[in-house]
């Protein structure tokens, strides 16, 4: 069942190919008018390259979170998918797992030009992979709460961002300070494994809740 819904959701953003651009192009632009806003004095863009880059890649992610259940129950196949035999949160891991290729996946594949736009030397620009490879998914699972709390209601986007916003806090606050360290020649081994704690935490325990707030949303 999850290779089922991971793979109808890949199909379905494949089609809906504009949908995918829009959190990236967010990034690109956002961090460009960083860098353009700044100005081109390498070391004051590396100073704020770690906030810079998480602040913009959390609202990229957070773009894409209203539509992550909604389709689903304008058209009426979230209905169908509560009554499938197999457990909800195999289908809860698979659409999020969909949602983190779609949005997450293609800002690490693009921060290297996030690297040049700021300057970044290559042990800084380490970290930062790093930073996104173990913390976009974890907004995904956690994002993927507040939609499925969400997902009935008229113009819910507004709270979602007040419900997820609060939860994103330490992967940003780990994340930017693993990146600062690393501009400073400084191990960052511990910061990453604080994400990959967050991330393991929110894969064992985001499906549950998941499931739980659609099945309240829907009913």
């Amino acid at each position: 069942m999850f290779w089922l819904i991971l793979k109808r959701e890949l199909n379905i953003a494949w089609r809906k190919g504009t949908e995918i651009i829009y959190p990236l192009w967010f990034f690109l632009i956002t961090l460009t008018l960083f860098s353009l806003g700044i100005g081109p004095e390498p070391q004051l863009l590396a100073r704020i390259a770690p906030g810079a880059v998480w602040v913009t890649a959390l609202l990229a992610c957070l773009l894409a979170l209203e539509l992550l259940w909604r389709d689903d129950l304008q058209d009426g196949s979230l209905e169908q998918l509560l009554l499938l035999p197999a457990p909800l949160i195999f289908t809860a891991l698979g659409k999020v797992c969909a949602h983190w290729i779609v949005s997450g996946l293609p800002l690490i594949l693009l921060s290297p030009l996030a690297a040049l736009l700021l300057s970044l030397d290559s042990y800084t620009f380490l970290a930062m992979a790093l930073t996104l490879l173990l913390g976009t998914p974890t907004l995904s699972f956690i994002g993927a709460i507040g939609g499925a709390l969400t997902v009935g209601l008229h113009k819910g986007g507004i709270l979602l961002s007040l419900i997820v916003l609060p939860l994103y806090i330490p992967v940003l606050i780990f994340a930017s300070t693993a990146i600062d360290t690393a501009s400073m020649a400084l191990p960052f081994d511990g910061h990453l494994a604080v994400l990959g704690a967050l991330l393991a935490g929110s894969i064992t325990l985001s499906p549950f809740a998941i499931a739980a707030s659609l099945r309240i949303s829907v009913q």
